[in-house]
């Protein structure tokens, strides 16, 4: 048992003879934010569900705080918890929904009114008190859930895709509003989300699951700058995959035939094992520099523009260089490339992840 405040230790979980989570060892630190990210079916909605205690691992350990919680039911767990489908007691108005966990806590009649007041306040909700949940919208349900799960201040917070139902404007400030009541509450909070930019802008850490098993964990800025495979590569973010041969090695720096001629220079964050001659070069789009820009990189290719994407802030590019596809990012500007034209495409060795192929 280590220090953390939430651990999982040898994990697994089984449906039958499917196994779902195989050998999970997660650690949460209090007052962490961590989101689980995923495509549907990696289990990360079933690693919250055993965290509530709304399924019971197979097999292994769960601890809060130094305490085995794996076999206490969930109202003895303290957690608060937003379902994807809210949960709404639909026989209680919004004001009576969210008094819920205070009244079951116990809290004084007139703490109550006013803990209720400024929480539906804060989601510009408190016109619709008297109301019930099927007289409300579902993004306007959600805030009802997400408040419900927080008005009593617990220490941790559970949320499975709690912002899915909202409009791009109102997700954007729900976002703001979690992130504001994780620091100022010290809430320990585990986020589901398939929303990758979500997951990376809301949290301290982020866990990418790949068939019930972490691929990689780690700040924002390392599973999407160092991603540690291919998978990791493709589902955070946008890139370009290139397939190609390694045909030398010096120190860190590798160089990669691409076919038809093409070399380029590598200098990977992580390098693929010394074994591996076929490989996989992962490129962000928006290191891709264009024209009179490219010049000076390492790498350059000449490229036909096949089409020209715009959306809204910038413009996205698909290239053809031989036998290369290729998207890029370009500033809206008055010399940005045009569909038949060509242009120079410039990247750092740094810039390129590579992978076994």
């Amino acid at each position: 048992m280590t220090n953390s405040f939430i651990h999982f230790h040898g994990v697994s979980k089984d449906y039958g003879p499917i196994r779902v989570i195989e050998q999970l060892n997660l650690e949460v630190s209090k007052g962490e934010f961590l989101s689980l990210l995923g495509p549907s079916g990696s289990g990360k909605t079933t690693i919250l569900m055993m965290l509530a205690g709304f399924e019971a691992p197979t097999a292994g350990t769960i601890w809060l705080d130094g305490q085995r919680i794996h076999e206490l039911p969930p109202h003895q767990r303290g957690m608060g918890v937003v379902f994807q489908n809210y949960a709404l007691f639909p026989h209680m108005t919004v004001a009576e929904n969210v008094a819920f966990p205070l009244q079951m806590r116990g809290l004084p009649r007139a703490e109550i009114a006013d803990r209720v007041a400024k929480a539906l306040d804060r989601v510009q909700l408190a016109h619709l008190g008297s109301r019930k949940p099927d007289q409300l919208s579902g993004g306007q349900q959600q805030r009802v859930a997400l408040t419900r799960a927080l008005v009593f201040e617990p220490k941790v917070v559970l949320m499975d895709e709690p912002l899915g139902a909202l409009d791009k404007q109102l997700r954007e400030q729900m976002q703001l509003e979690i992130r504001a009541l994780h620091r100022r509450l010290g809430l320990s909070i585990v986020f589901v989300t398939h929303d990758q930019s979500e997951a990376l802008t809301m949290s301290d850490r982020v866990a990418i699951f790949d068939k019930g098993r972490i691929a990689q964990i780690g700040t924002a800025s390392e599973v999407y700058d160092r991603p540690a495979s291919q998978f990791v590569s493709q589902f955070i973010g946008e890139t370009n995959l290139v397939a190609g041969t390694v045909t030398g090695r010096s120190g860190g720096e590798l160089s990669v035939d691409l076919g038809e001629g093409m070399q380029i220079t590598a200098v990977p964050p992580v390098a693929p094992p010394a074994e591996a001659k076929a490989v996989v070069v992962s490129i962000r789009p928006e290191r891709l520099a264009l024209g009179e820009a490219a010049a000076g990189h390492a790498n350059r290719l000449t490229a036909t523009v096949d089409d020209v994407v715009y959306q809204g802030d910038h413009l996205r590019l698909h290239l053809s260089a031989g036998p290369l596809k290729l998207v890029a990012r370009s500033e809206r500007a008055a010399s940005a490339p045009t569909v038949g034209s060509t242009t120079a495409v410039g990247f750092a060795a740094a810039d390129c992840s590579v992978f076994a192929g």
